[in-house]
């Protein structure tokens, strides 16, 4: 009986063999690891069907969104947005100090710390809209209000902890992935802000 020889290299689902890099496509020429862009741009797209679905309920129901916006804290998403870009700033600098060589975990030690900062505020808004019975039955703003910072806010949480592991396993695509879902969390926070807190 003859046996099929066994292949000696792994080929990887692209082509390519085994220990040689992935063809990603354009995805290959961004930073940190291409699946994290691949999570990325899913993130993005579910973020974006909210924010279409909230300017859809807003213009069926304008006066409602609009009496329920004028119950929000816009000093406190304010600061919060003031805390979180800053806290990306950080996440930037740290970057840079890990590309050059330069220790660089004070600042994402600091970056962690302020998006702790960040769920701390939201926490607090939350308790002052549920202490004036505003809650996800009270209309449908504050459903979609909930929904959003509340999906938001579970994604800072998880890009704290993002942050803590690729600041101990530091290598640079590390860095650099940790980062890019960083940035994304800013990037959703600075849109989602004027959206839900500013325009009318």
């Amino acid at each position: 009986m003859t046996e099929t020889p066994v292949p000696t290299a792994v080929v990887a689902a692209d082509g390519a063999a085994d220990g040689e890099a992935a063809d990603w496509g354009p995805l290959s020429s961004l930073p940190g690891n291409p699946m994290m862009w691949i999570l990325i741009l899913g993130e993005l797209a579910a973020f974006g069907a909210m924010f279409i679905g909230f300017a859809v309920a807003r213009a069926l129901d304008p006066a409602t969104f609009d009496a329920s916006q004028a119950q929000l804290d816009r000093l406190l998403g304010g600061l919060n947005t003031m805390v979180l870009v800053t806290s990306g700033w950080l996440v930037a600098v740290a970057l840079r100090r890990r590309a050059s060589g330069r220790s660089h975990r004070v600042a994402m030690l600091g970056a962690m710390a302020l998006g702790g900062v960040f769920l701390v505020i939201k926490a607090v808004e939350y308790g002052d809209k549920i202490g004036r019975d505003l809650t996800l039955e009270t209309n449908t703003f504050f459903q979609l209000y909930y929904l959003m910072t509340g999906f938001h806010a579970m994604h800072v949480a998880a890009g704290i902890v993002i942050l803590g592991i690729v600041t101990w396993w530091d290598s640079l695509e590390n860095m650099e992935t940790g980062a890019a879902f960083w940035h994304m969390v800013d990037l959703i926070w600075v849109l989602l802000y004027p959206i839900v807190y500013l325009l009318r």
